[in-house]
């Protein structure tokens, strides 16, 4: 029996320190807009929802008012440019823009049936999906970490403890802290995806999972949430599950203990504030850990969950290697790892959920998720 229950759950690696790896770019098609503060300017669609992404950058200084203007023109600008768009996002940053480094100054959702109600304020209130910062400029860019296979960082003892305590864990029973694999006796697989929100891909991926009748576990980066506000709130009113990937998505070990416990504690109050529930579910970003991690998190009340089905959909894969990648791991039990911020994942989803339905498998959250208990 023991044997069978191996072939069905494979253990998560365990290795040493490794290096992050580049986000690969996906071409995405462009907006061609005439307004000299357009940085970028794209749009995408998921066959039933086609979303544009327009960032812009500005003088720090400018009022909240020039902000305002500036977005409006914009919004108006790219649904005249694409007349089949359903949703305009907009970001504008503090110029010169910096990329991922960079924190908004002001960010705005305008679905095409709010779009009159926003192009006609005359300032920035009475709209539910705007967000002007307050002052706020998170001092710690981005660590481009991606989560490829969780890995502790230690002394090479306790990384063999740790792939013992991953053997008793996975296959006899859970313990208490850390989520590895589920029960694979169950028909049960969670779903969840890394690093929301993000202003292109969130409205296309919940429009996708709403059609396919799914719900997941979204991790979530605190500064994302941060400066996307309504995404957040949209994530909670469709029915999904909310878990924290850090305030601003960094390698955590090696860091001081206090930095490990204010960077998810900071993601805490941000998702509390927004929604008025704290996540029960944590990841280390590229499932980087060590004890001190570990011994945080759950002293912060939250289970850390790693995953057993990681297809590498940040590496720019084709949608069929990504469709062949999910399929060769799926099975009971498992933690299934993805992004809302790849292209072809909304590609695949809809054969992907197929496939689970077909095999008699539920996807779902990870509240929903059997766990195998001695």
């Amino acid at each position: 029996m023991l044997g069978w229950l191996l072939a069905l759950a494979p253990l998560p690696y365990v290795e040493g320190p490794g290096p992050s790896r580049p986000w690969p770019q996906e071409p995405l098609p462009a907006l061609h807009l005439p307004l000299p503060e357009v940085v970028r300017a794209v749009y995408l669609g998921n066959g039933h929802l086609e979303a544009a992404h327009v960032v812009l950058q500005v003088p720090k200084d400018t009022p909240p008012s020039g902000l305002l203007r500036l977005a409006q023109e914009a919004a108006g600008l790219a649904f005249k440019a694409r007349p089949s768009l359903d949703e305009v996002d907009l970001s504008l940053y503090p110029s010169p823009y910096q990329g991922p480094a960079g924190f908004p100054l002001f960010t705005a959702s305008v679905p095409r049936e709010k779009a009159q109600a926003f192009l006609e304020l005359k300032a920035p209130t009475g709209y539910d999906r705007l967000w002007v910062n307050p002052g706020r400029n998170p001092p710690r860019p981005p660590d481009p970490v991606l989560e490829d296979r969780p890995r502790l960082e230690g002394p090479e003892a306790f990384r063999a403890k740790e792939k013992a305590e991953q053997v008793l864990a996975s296959r006899l029973g859970y313990r208490g802290g850390v989520i590895y694999h589920g029960n694979p006796r169950q028909p049960y697989a969670a779903l969840t995806f890394d690093d929301a929100p993000h202003p292109l891909f969130t409205p296309l991926l919940l429009d996708t999972l709403r059609r396919l009748g799914l719900k997941a576990t979204f991790f979530v980066i605190g500064r994302n949430a941060e400066a996307y506000p309504y995404f957040v709130r949209d994530l909670v009113a469709q029915g999904h599950e909310l878990g924290n990937h850090t305030y601003h998505h960094v390698r955590l070990p090696g860091l001081p203990e206090e930095v490990v416990r204010e960077e998810i504690l900071a993601c805490n109050e941000v998702l509390l504030r927004l929604t008025g529930k704290s996540p029960r579910y944590f990841r280390p970003p590229g499932g980087r850990y060590d004890r001190t991690v570990l011994r945080v998190a759950r002293e912060l009340g939250l289970t850390t969950v790693f995953w057993t089905d990681d297809p590498g959909d940040y590496a720019g894969l084709a949608p069929g290697v990504l469709e062949a990648r999910l399929q060769a791991h799926l099975r009971p039990g498992g933690i299934v790892l993805l992004h809302d911020n790849v292209r072809a994942t909304l590609e695949v989803l809809p054969a992907f959920a197929r496939l689970a339905e077909k095999r008699g498998l539920t996807l779902g959250p990870l509240s929903s998720l059997p766990l195998a208990r001695r």
